[in-house]
């Protein structure tokens, strides 16, 4: 009898865990995929803002009555702790309405399609990062694509809405606004939101990759296959530091992440140590000076 009560327990806890709709697709395998893909503890960031990625990389849900936002699907393998993570904070990957990307490589674009097939979402991106997802790899002129097909394929997405540059997508009342900055990848787009808690509202960042990382014989500086692409990395930087940016979160968690939610999550009430003003000039900073760093290496 006690054997039998505590199959039961297992399968009604299992019952309860598990999600039916998420059909994950087959592991993407890498160097850094496991330590990326280790759970994180999903928690409210401010007002409707959520975290529900894992501890390497950003996932954002943005919530509403009439619908969710997520930004960004991790990894392949990262649908399912994501779908979890929702679910964990009293939501439903059902009510996600729009999902969007920030750029089109394996790690954060991975998990779309699970997502996508699960929640019925609306799938967008800029044009190129869209042509990406819908190819399921990155484009031709993308700074990885010579690491080839078998190091950075990952699940498709069809159909993806692009995007324009300041365009805002809608969900209720909620609004995402896309900012085009390429240099990670040609499609990298960085979004931005408004979340208020009572009558305090803040403008969140959630700001792509601003770092020079390549297949081995590309050159951000430019060469007999394509010109230079410093100047629109830069530009794309500069925009980052001056955008409205309360509260900056980042398309692989900060090495500061894991203490501030620790601080958040040890001082209910207390000073919000997410809310600084200065984060997006500070990342903006020193993207631009490893990017310094990366073309002097390129000389």
């Amino acid at each position: 009898m006690t054997r039998l009560v505590l199959i039961v327990a297992l399968a009604s806890l299992i019952g309860t865990t598990q999600n039916p709709l998420i059909r994950p697709d087959p592991p993407h395998q890498c160097d850094a995929c496991d330590g990326w893909n280790r759970p994180q503890t999903p928690f409210r960031v401010f007002g409707n803002t959520y975290f529900v990625g894992t501890a390497g990389l950003g996932a954002v849900l943005v919530t509403s009555d009439a619908g969710h936002i997520l930004l960004d699907g991790g990894l392949p393998q990262s649908a399912v702790p994501i779908d979890a993570s929702i679910r964990a904070l009293g939501f439903r990957t059902a009510d996600v309405k729009l999902i969007v990307n920030s750029h089109a490589h394996y790690d954060h674009g991975g998990g779309i399609a699970a997502l996508a097939r699960a929640s019925g979402a609306t799938v967008a991106a800029s044009a190129s990062g869209a042509q990406a997802l819908e190819r399921g790899e990155p484009t031709d002129d993308d700074p990885q694509f010579a690491f080839g097909r078998d190091a950075n394929a990952y699940p498709a997405v069809k159909p993806v809405r692009a995007v324009k540059d300041g365009e805002t997508l809608r969900v209720g009342s909620l609004a995402v606004t896309a900012h085009f900055t390429p240099g990670h990848t040609p499609g990298s787009t960085t979004w931005t939101w408004r979340s208020c808690e009572g009558e305090r509202c803040v403008d969140v960042v959630y700001a792509d990759s601003l770092n020079a990382v390549s297949a081995p014989a590309f050159r951000f500086s430019g060469d007999a296959t394509h010109q230079s692409r410093v100047p629109q990395f830069r530009a794309s930087i500069a925009k980052v530091g001056v955008l409205p940016c309360d509260i900056l979160l980042t398309v692989h968690p900060s090495p500061g992440f894991d203490a501030r939610h620790r601080q958040l999550a040890s001082t209910p009430g207390g000073a919000n140590p997410f809310i600084d003003p200065q984060a997006c000039r500070v990342y903006a900073a020193a993207a631009s000076s490893r990017l310094d760093q990366r073309v002097a290496e390129e000389k």
